[in-house]
């Protein structure tokens, strides 16, 4: 059963008090919920591992934070919001004079009511995030900052649910889960994932596998690439998952091949146009799965960009902004895709020569589509998948689906081996003497 908009919309909320980071319990927490939901597979990857050019950092976890004045009152509190606190900062516990508190201080004066999202994952350092109507009203000559964290031996987590179908060539979707309490990006995604894989899991059949990866942004996947060379290999299409519950249509950024299946598929759903981006190597986990190395075929499925809308990596990300009918046409959108990737084949017609008699096998008054049936007989000789024979004629790629099925049923496609494409037909047989 779909879930309806309203329930991806609770998962969100579900999600967004816990503080997540690139590791940590937070992060542990998060994907516990997950795989209360999908099984999912969890991968320790220790601190100080080596994992292509990067290193597994220390493992972050925070209990208390607050900047308070000296008569203890606190005007800045971990506890009031998650992103109060800049993440990975440093263990701190002493008076500050005002003047150095400031240098640790991040606020937006176009945004003033609205708290930043910062982090200091590679340098160690520490901080604090607030409105900075709220930062101007700080007038005390000096604070108390205390920061109870810990930089320790630990581990980052991540998580896989893998779906198998019929072949082992795998189908990829991939959300970061380490943004603390920012609902659109980073949790919207996380609830149509698990949602989706709900979805692909009650299927009969399925064509290809399929793995859901939950992993922390940027080291997460690179974590994962650095362990899972041959399921890599074995990734046919792929996509990122950002930014799904905002109120703007969906966006397509696509994969570093611009020309794979993905980026036809994506670009068919949603019906081109401005709605497809050019890739480049900034963003999100596209760029790890898209790096030289890998060039694997994963684009990046989004509404709004990240950066372009105002609430991006700010308080105001928070499950009011995040709409239950924009999840739920996400999950549409990839649902349609997924139908692309599934049913887009190359069919090869058994009797080429003349048009085959629909009638005597009871195709012509089916109710099927006839001008889909033409043409998927017409332009299937094992070099037109069905996605370009629906693109070519015009007809919705459903019904090309639909007109291929009955024709095969009917013993007038066969699927297509490799050696089919861009091989011409082969002469007609001569007639009985």
């Amino acid at each position: 059963m779909t879930p309806t908009g309203a329930e991806l919309h609770s998962h969100v909320a579900e999600l967004y008090p816990l503080c997540r980071s690139i590791t940590g319990e937070g992060l542990r927490a998060t994907l516990r919920n997950i795989a209360g939901r999908i099984p999912l597979h969890l991968s320790e990857v220790p601190t100080g591992r080596r994992v292509l050019d990067w290193e597994v950092p220390p493992e972050w976890n925070v209990r208390t934070a607050f900047v308070a004045t000296p008569d203890g009152r606190r005007v800045i509190d971990f506890a009031d919001h998650n992103l109060h606190l800049v993440q990975y900062s440093m263990p701190v516990d002493r008076i500050v004079p005002r003047a150095e508190l400031e240098a640790h201080l991040h606020s937006l004066p176009d945004q003033p009511t609205l708290i930043p999202y910062r982090t200091s994952y590679y340098t160690p350092s520490w901080g604090f995030c607030l409105a900075h109507r709220n930062r101007m009203a700080l007038k005390e000559d000096a604070y108390h900052v205390r920061i109870d964290s810990t930089l320790a031996p630990g581990s980052l987590t991540y998580g896989e649910c893998v779906v198998p179908g019929e072949s082992v060539q795998e189908v990829l979707f991939s959300a970061h889960c380490c943004h603390p309490s920012l609902a659109n990006d980073n949790l919207a995604a996380i609830a149509v994932a698990v949602a989706l894989a709900q979805q692909l899991a009650a299927r009969p059949r399925r064509r290809f596998t399929y793995r859901f990866l939950f992993a922390p942004g940027t080291i997460g996947a690179i974590c994962w690439l650095a362990a899972n060379r041959a399921a890599a290999a074995r990734i046919r299409h792929g996509l990122v998952l950002t930014c799904l519950g905002d109120p703007a249509p969906p966006t397509y950024k696509k994969s570093r091949r611009g020309t794979a299946p993905i980026d036809r598929y994506a670009a068919h759903v949603l019906g081109g146009g401005g709605r497809i981006r050019e890739f480049s190597p900034t963003g999100y986990d596209e760029r790890q799965f898209g790096s030289p190395g890998f060039d694997l075929p994963v684009g990046c499925l989004m509404r709004s960009p990240g950066g372009t809308f105002a609430e991006y990596h700010t308080s105001a990300d928070n499950p009011d902004f995040v709409r239950p009918e924009a999840l739920a046409d996400s999950l549409g959108v990839l649902t349609d895709i997924v139908d692309l990737i599934e049913h887009d084949e190359h069919w090869r017609n058994t009797a080429p020569y003349g048009e085959p008699q629909l009638g005597r096998r009871g195709l012509y008054d089916s109710g099927q589509d006839r001008m889909a049936l033409l043409w998927v007989l017409n332009l299937a000789d094992g070099r037109h998948s069905l996605l370009d024979i629906a693109e070519r004629s015009g007809r919705t790629f459903a019904a090309v689906a639909a007109a291929a099925a009955a024709l095969a049923e009917a013993g007038l496609l066969v699927r297509a081996s490799a050696s089919d494409e861009g091989r011409s037909p082969s002469p007609p047989p001569s007639p009985a003497e």
